[in-house]
């Protein structure tokens, strides 16, 4: 079952991804974990504030809404305010069919299901600051933070970039965040493919030094037959482990002898059922350490 990080574990993996962080009062124990659960942890979720003075709002909450709504909100400058920890008034209920897919690191929905599941209980809420209005810019700078902040914390629980939805995708209710998502998760997806870089002054390797690994692409983009150098890479990483099922290649072309070459790598690595289906998934992926191609 995936434990949410403690608090200070999560400040240290954003300090560790470069975040810029602000500290607002005893946030580290500021929650709504009294009222109910908080984990199994499955993913992160974004939003947009949907307004102005929003890491007053996000703290204290509204009469009908009480704060914290969120962990954390990511200001237009790129800073981060910490304003609680733990159960936050953020999700609500949602998607069976979108937490199913989160959690089994599947492809989404193309629409959320009927709301069903207690978001709050299950996803690390960060607002951002934007009106939500469709013509409020997200600076760079707004956007790069977005992007370390969830880059942080699934690097921290071993984590691709699918564990990262929108509200939008959570539920038919919402539409935030207004930028797009698939973009969003393909900047993690980048972000995870490097460790961050050690501190200055600190002693240990430095990035330069660390092998650069393909982030996983998820599931649903190696049922779209991918022809990718990543495919070929990825062969090249089972025939060395023992888990070839080629008989010639393997290629960048994604093919049937690739699935179930990658069927055996997932047998070797204890799973069976449908958890050894040949499709890779994300733990299994991270202990392929395939190279990075792209």
């Amino acid at each position: 079952m995936p434990t949410p990080l403690s608090a200070a574990a999560f400040r240290a993996a954003l300090r560790a991804e470069g975040v810029t962080v602000t500290e607002h009062g005893t946030w580290s124990t500021h929650n709504r974990n009294g009222v109910g659960s908080w984990g199994p942890a499955q993913g992160v979720m974004l939003h947009h504030t949907a307004g102005t003075n929003s890491v007053t709002l996000c703290r204290t909450g509204r009469s009908d809404l009480p704060g914290p709504l969120c962990v954390a909100v990511i200001a237009k400058d790129g800073t981060v305010h910490l304003v609680g920890y733990g159960r936050t008034n953020h999700a609500g209920l949602g998607s069976k069919a979108v937490y199913d897919a989160v959690r089994n690191d599947t492809a989404l929905p193309s629409r959320p299901g009927a709301d069903a599941v207690d978001g709050n209980a299950h996803f690390y809420g960060f607002e951002i600051e934007n009106l939500g209005n469709g013509r409020d810019p997200y600076p760079d700078a707004q956007l790069t933070a977005v992007e370390k902040v969830a880059a942080a914390v699934c690097r921290a629980h071993g984590w691709d970039a699918d564990r990262v939805i929108g509200h939008k995708e959570w539920t038919t209710r919402k539409i935030d965040p207004t930028f797009s998502m698939a973009g969003m998760r393909t900047r993690i997806a980048t972000r995870l493919g490097t460790k961050p870089a050690t501190s200055a002054g600190s002693s240990g390797s430095t990035a330069s030094d660390t092998p650069r690994y393909q982030p996983y692409p998820g599931t649903a983009w190696f049922k779209k037959n991918p022809r990718s150098p990543i495919v070929t890479a990825m062969g090249k990483r089972l025939v060395a482990a023992g888990c070839s099922a080629y008989e010639k290649g393997p290629g960048p072309q994604w093919t049937g002898a690739d699935r179930l070459s990658y069927a055996k790598w997932q047998r070797k690595l204890g799973y069976t059922g449908t958890a050894a289906d040949g499709w890779p998934g994300a733990k299994s992926w991270a202990a392929l350490k395939v190279p990075y191609s792209s």
